[in-house]
């Protein structure tokens, strides 16, 4: 049977994956005029994630001795393909919705996606490595800052929608999508968990 296996490589390819979405994300969410095929691409995006997910837990399958915990590798790529699964959640929800016009606020929480995100893939782009154990774990810290901004950023996006928006079934979609973003900062924190606990076993 074969050892090691490719395995940072397909993390790398799933991080940048994460990027790219994130990036159409912030495109999506500062201007709607080519909103559809800005959904496409998206959901372009995410079938490659997923493409690269199955052939990661396919190598695990079929690989004797891994680089790290089995346990670990599984759910670090299952938990990277969460974020980009919400990211398709979130552009379908707007498309679906119809929405006419987005919302400072649901571009702020875009633009944290992507900076946790690109985050995300710096961390994964160190992890073939332990000597870069440090590092790996400043940026997981900064992962964590990053998902309470946008914790607070929700918060005060909610209390404005229910304070100032006289269309209820227009609060009912913005709520919907600002919670959609905030969950995908939620699972870039997840991963830097994940992260960090690879760290603490193997460094």
């Amino acid at each position: 049977m074969p050892t090691e296996g490719k395995f940072f490589e397909q993390f790398n390819q799933h991080a940048d994956l994460c990027v790219k979405g994130a990036k159409e994300m912030v495109a999506l969410m500062t201007d709607f005029d080519d909103l559809e095929k800005r959904v496409h691409a998206i959901e372009s995006i995410e079938k490659q994630a997923d493409r690269v997910t199955h052939a990661t837990l396919d190598m695990l399958h079929k690989t004797f001795i891994t680089p790290l915990d089995r346990d670990d590798i599984h759910q670090l790529i299952t938990r990277m393909d969460d974020i980009l699964d919400l990211m398709e959640d979130a552009a379908q929800t707007v498309s679906l919705y119809d929405i006419k016009a987005i919302t400072p606020e649901a571009k702020r929480l875009a633009e944290l996606c992507l900076a946790c995100t690109e985050k995300v893939r710096a961390a994964v782009a160190l992890l073939h490595n332990m000597d870069n154990s440090q590092e790996i774990l400043a940026i997981c810290a900064e992962i964590d800052r990053l998902e309470s901004d946008a914790d607070h950023v929700m918060r005060a996006a909610m209390s404005k929608l229910f304070r100032d928006e006289p269309d209820v079934r227009n609060l009912i979609k913005l709520k919907a999508i600002y919670e959609i973003l905030e969950t995908v900062t939620d699972r870039c924190e997840d991963v830097a968990n994940i992260i960090e606990g690879i760290i603490v076993e193997n460094a």
